[in-house]
């Protein structure tokens, strides 16, 4: 088959022949329709995050059918089964592995495409625990995104911000992830929604998706603005999808009381917030997150498959495999405001 394959030691990246994975005990191997292209993927490919295994396959973000089963696989998965991927297994060796818990709880979860080989190539193998059934009237390519541009920041505002209906959020980044929160802010009910990126382009999108204000970050006096829009409360929850300390210090400053910020955006920069001293007093949280999980995905693919979620604009573009170069590249400038690129390894 062929496969995309990143090589640490000497940090490059081509197209392969390789041999198909075969299952193992508990694991099926998936036929990829669609993967999607994520920013960590180009940091990985880029050099800028290391994978843990020196030659692996990237890409995340998966659905298909699948083509075989191993043993112990339980009967209600069959073969020509459509199916989207969570991206993170259990590792198996943590202590909450060992008292059988989830791999959502799993203190040490392998990454697909970092720890283990993923999706950009035409078969991956996964273990069945990380299946999730795609009804029919969902596109694959829809439901393969759904696996993390979608379900991180769905988890991150539902979950660790807690955000609640009627609460206010400021959303920082309006690129795959943070589009995403918009519409998932907007389906939890929260108000205002304030979402700042300084490309016009994706705030203008984001509007359409439900914002009720766009600010440019850029503007100095964005922060006024903010508190003017909370009528001087500051944000119930603040959540940056960039990565950049100067992002995270302006979430930071624009919590209320009890407010938290939510950091999201992957980067190797040590973190530095200003005026600790009012994150004290306000009792303010700054909490980190990193994907989503198992339920979050059904629940995603539930909220799809009802007209709930609308991510039919999402898929900015497909390509075939061979055009993976061109995708990273594209998504690395943000050339024509993607949302997601998405590879089509079968094409």
């Amino acid at each position: 088959m062929t496969a995309a394959r990143y090589h640490a030691d000497t940090r490059t990246f081509a197209l392969e022949q390789v041999a198909i994975p075969e299952p193992g005990q508990g694991e099926v191997l998936v036929r990829v329709e669609a993967c999607g292209i994520c920013m960590s993927d180009v940091h990985l490919v880029e050099g800028l995050l290391p994978p843990p295994i020196p030659d692996v396959t990237p890409g995340h973000e998966a659905a298909g059918t699948i083509a075989a089963i191993g043993a112990a696989v339980p009967d209600r998965w069959k073969e020509g089964a459509r199916v989207a991927l969570t991206p993170g297994r259990a590792c198996g060796r943590c202590a909450n592995c060992v008292r059988g818990r989830s791999a959502d709880e799993c203190v040490d979860v392998q990454v697909m495409g970092a720890h283990y080989d993923g999706a950009w190539a035409q078969y991956v193998v996964v273990g069945y625990e990380q299946l999730v059934a795609v009804p029919d009237n969902i596109p694959l390519e829809q439901a393969a995104i759904l696996a993390d541009a979608v379900t991180t920041p769905y988890s991150a505002l539902v979950d660790t911000a807690t955000l609640r209906a009627g609460q206010s959020i400021g959303i920082w980044g309006l690129g795959g992830l943070g589009t995403h929160a918009v519409q998932i802010a907007r389906l939890a009910g929260a108000a205002p929604i304030i979402a700042l990126d300084p490309s016009e382009p994706a705030r203008d999108r984001a509007l359409r998706l439900g914002a009720d204000v766009v600010l440019d970050p850029s503007d100095p006096g964005h922060l006024d603005e903010i508190r003017t829009l909370t009528k001087g409360s500051g944000l119930d929850a603040a959540v940056e999808f960039v990565g950049y300390n100067a992002v995270r210090a302006q979430a930071a400053a624009a919590l209320g009381q009890a407010g938290k910020a939510v950091l999201v955006g992957l980067t190797p920069e040590p973190i530095t917030l200003p005026d600790p001293i009012t994150i004290q007093l306000r009792m303010q949280e700054i909490r980190g997150h990193l994907g989503g999980g198992l339920r979050h995905l059904e629940q995603l693919v539930s909220l799809v498959e009802l007209g709930r979620l609308d991510v039919s604009s999402s898929v900015t573009a497909t390509m075939p495999l061979t055009e993976i170069d061109k995708g990273i590249a594209q998504l690395n400038s943000r050339e024509g405001n993607p949302v997601r690129l998405v590879v089509l390894p079968q094409v």
